[in-house]
């Protein structure tokens, strides 16, 4: 959201909350980062559908790719339009509206009358995780005092992680139901049905929150509504703090705020040449994706499955890795500031590419009975948990916080734009050729994800600046 990507730090006077408002500014951010949880659960419960939509709509590899891959259309888009919309209507509004398109997808995607109307709640829903992405960090950090925000603002992302557990976890017990039938009938709908159905419950709990928090200061003073900024101020800083100065100080952030375009990425004297630091943000975005880590949400069902392990055994299987990814991400937000952002970066690299070149060597192996040798398969399975376990705690994070840290204030917001935009592209990539690539070989597969996250190490070394300790003022 273009006025609120860089929300302003306050001074001395707005930097940390009474002790008697912490548990109310975390109970704010912990609803704001319902929109996070609802982020990882619509991402990734699709998985537990994949094999039973193929199934019933007797589909081939291509168009299932389309169908799971689609949703990220929405993604981009509901991402690249929330931060005007936010900023015309309010967040809260769009919170609001984000929660009943999480609802609606949820209800359509249960109940599609044939495969184009799966794909097109597919993309409703993908529209909701946009807006989400880009809503709960900037509320977040509007609502948040300086003295907790980093603590605050990592709530999103373990909202993220958690949702993603969550959904492997219902998507097991559904199974269990349904005696291990992806398609088995439970009350007149399938398993996978249920599976996607689900969701309208935290959809319903993130709509019902939204009406319980504040709407954003700083949004607030843009259309005038200074009384109740100072309200929400007082909420959220405490009655000790100086509203009319803190109000003055966040109106004058904003007018002073240059909002930057695309224009702005330009290097000096060139129409087409992007400058050599958007290049880096993008390459950031580009690897995090291309080492193939939304296979393991997306499509982890379906590759135990292939290999042999059994649709109840290989959702088990989804659901401990999504605990790993937590592990993963808490690992991550404990050293991020004190080991720095880089050698995360590296230790990540090396741990995946080990990781994957592993994967890649287990699934070369011919299959026994359908299955895999005992070996590679205890190998496959560990490799996959330690592949998710060190994207986790380096690229999974650090990405994210190096996107934040590492343009100058200029360009911030636009350079964000782009390199989001590359990661969803990204992303789109790898999640709607991995079926067909599984089908040509599934080996070869994980040899290409191996070959990227080899190549991310040099292009760390010699690219990325640390920005640990330096302040946002400092990048240029």
């Amino acid at each position: 959201m273009t006025s609120t990507a860089q929300a302003p730090t306050p001074p001395s006077s707005g930097r940390s909350a009474h002790p008697d408002h912490i548990g109310h500014v975390i109970f704010i951010t912990a609803s704001a980062a319902m929109g996070g949880f609802l982020f990882g659960y619509d991402s990734s419960v699709i998985n537990g559908a994949v094999e039973a939509i193929r199934d019933r709509y007797d589909i081939g590899s291509g168009t299932l790719a389309q169908v799971i891959a689609i949703a990220l259309i929405g993604c981009a888009i509901g991402a690249a339009t929330a931060g005007r919309i936010a900023d015309r209507i309010g967040r809260i509004r769009c919170m609001q509206i984000s929660a009943v398109l999480f609802a609606v997808s949820a209800v359509g995607s249960a109940l599609p009358f044939a495969l184009w109307d799966l794909a097109f709640w597919r993309i409703v829903g993908g529209f909701a995780i946009g807006m989400a992405s880009v809503i709960g960090p900037a509320y977040i950090a509007e609502v948040a005092p300086a003295a907790y925000r980093g603590r605050l603002g990592s709530f999103q992302q373990a909202a993220i992680v958690i949702g993603i557990a969550i959904s492997q976890l219902v998507n097991y017990g559904i199974l269990q139901i349904a005696d291990g039938d992806q398609r088995g009938e439970i009350a007149g709908l399938e398993a996978w049905q249920w599976m996607l159905g689900v969701m309208v419950v935290p959809a319903v709990l993130y709509g019902l929150l939204s009406f319980a928090i504040p709407e954003s200061p700083r949004f607030l003073i843009s259309v005038g509504r200074v009384d109740r900024a100072k309200e929400v101020l007082a909420e959220v800083e405490g009655h000790g703090v100086d509203l009319d100065r803190r109000v003055a100080e966040i109106d004058q952030a904003m007018r002073s705020e240059h909002k930057s375009t695309f224009r702005d990425l330009m290097a000096a004297g060139s129409r087409f040449k992007l400058l050599p630091i958007v290049w880096v943000g993008i390459g950031l975005s580009v690897f995090q994706q291309l080492v193939g880590i939304n296979v393991a949400f997306y499509y982890s069902a379906t590759l135990w499955q292939s290999v042999g392990v059994d649709p109840s055994s290989s959702f088990f299987y989804s659901f401990t890795t999504s605990i790993i990814n937590i592990v993963g991400t808490v690992i991550a937000m404990v050293l991020v500031d004190r080991v720095g952002r880089k050698p995360l970066a590296l230790v990540g690299s090396v741990g995946m590419a080990i990781a994957l070149a592993f994967e890649a060597w287990a699934f070369s192996a011919d299959l026994v009975d359908g299955k895999l040798p005992t070996t590679q398969g205890v190998v496959a399975l560990v490799a996959a948990h330690v592949f998710v376990l060190f994207f986790a705690l380096s690229w999974g994070v650090v990405v994210w916080v190096f996107l934040g840290e590492m343009f100058p204030n200029r360009i911030r917001a636009a350079a964000l734009g782009v390199a989001a935009s590359a990661q969803w592209i990204a992303n789109w990539a790898i999640t709607a050729s991995f079926p067909s690539l599984a089908d040509w070989n599934l080996s070869g597969t994980y040899v290409i994800y191996t070959v990227f996250a080899v190549l991310s190490i040099p292009f760390v070394l010699r690219y990325v600046r640390e920005t640990k300790g330096k302040a946002l003022e400092e990048m240029g």
